[in-house]
């Protein structure tokens, strides 16, 4: 395995404010690991130590969270068009819920060279609303985001714990995920990425999304249900759905082996 690299990785094209924070390991062909609100790339630590054998594994802490600067405004295209540029090499893209839909924006990039894509509990719109049933009310989003001021802490691990609720042996899950909570540092900038969730909808994208795409969702989901993960199998040109009967917001944790297997093989398949 090779050394890992930790650094800030300077976005090119005038860009140089939503400075990312990037850990690196393994070698051979490129992937590229983008987390949910609220965490860092860390959370993806052993994801990475079973990729990084035969993948070159770059693990991104997106604005705003983590070790990387806040940003006023955090645009999912905005963020995708940057990663585009920062990884102009072909890749294979994984976006968990929050970098999930920043990884449907990468796909549709004009320059982006994605070997495959994959989605793991994201959705093209987290919102509820009169033609979508398979998200969350606006209201209960806005919540979080008021409750930050209140009880900073308190309200992040309530969300970790909203994720895991469901899923076997949630407690030990949550208890390894809060101990990492701040190992990259206290994030600075998830108002704006909050907001950003509220505010998307990226389901015009789907029918420009070419990519082959692997889709894992969690049957018990409380953020994104497994609705919306039958309609992007649905709309995307190239998908494959994998659902997870037991797993709810965090299959690659709760259900660590049967993800690792079914992620390689799609890996694999169009390294």
């Amino acid at each position: 395995m090779a050394d890992t690299l930790a650094k800030m990785a300077p976005f090119a094209d005038g860009h140089a404010d939503m400075n990312c924070y990037v850990e690196t390991q393994g070698r051979g062909p490129d992937v590229v690991l983008l987390h949910g609100w609220g965490l860092h790339g860390g959370v993806f630590e052993r994801v990475a130590a079973a990729l990084s054998a035969h993948y070159c594994v770059h693990m991104v802490d997106l604005p705003g969270h983590g070790a990387s600067p806040a940003v006023e405004y955090f645009d999912a295209a905005e963020v995708a068009a940057d990663l585009a540029r920062q990884f102009p090499l072909p890749v294979h893209v994984l976006g968990w819920s929050l970098g999930g839909l920043v990884a449907q924006h990468w796909a549709v990039q004009p320059a982006s060279q994605i070997r495959s894509l994959a989605l793991v509990s994201t959705s093209p719109r987290f919102v509820q609303g009169p033609d979508w049933a398979f998200g969350q009310s606006a209201a209960a989003i806005a919540e979080v985001g008021a409750n930050l001021h209140k009880a900073f802490e308190l309200t992040l691990k309530n969300f970790l714990a909203l994720q895991m609720l469901g899923a076997p042996h949630a407690r030990d899950t949550l208890k390894a995920l809060s101990s990492q909570l701040f190992a990259h540092g206290r994030p600075h900038g998830l108002l704006p990425a909050l907001d950003c969730l509220l505010q998307a909808d990226a389901r015009a994208l789907a029918a420009q999304i070419h990519a082959p795409t692997a889709l894992f969702f969690g049957a018990r989901d409380r953020i994104t249900p497994i609705g919306a993960g039958r309609w992007l199998a649905q709309m995307l040109p190239d998908a494959r759905l994998h659902l997870f009967e037991q797993a709810s917001h965090a299959p690659f944790l709760s259900h660590e082996h049967d993800f690792l297997t079914l992620l390689l093989s799609h890996l694999d398949r169009h390294a």
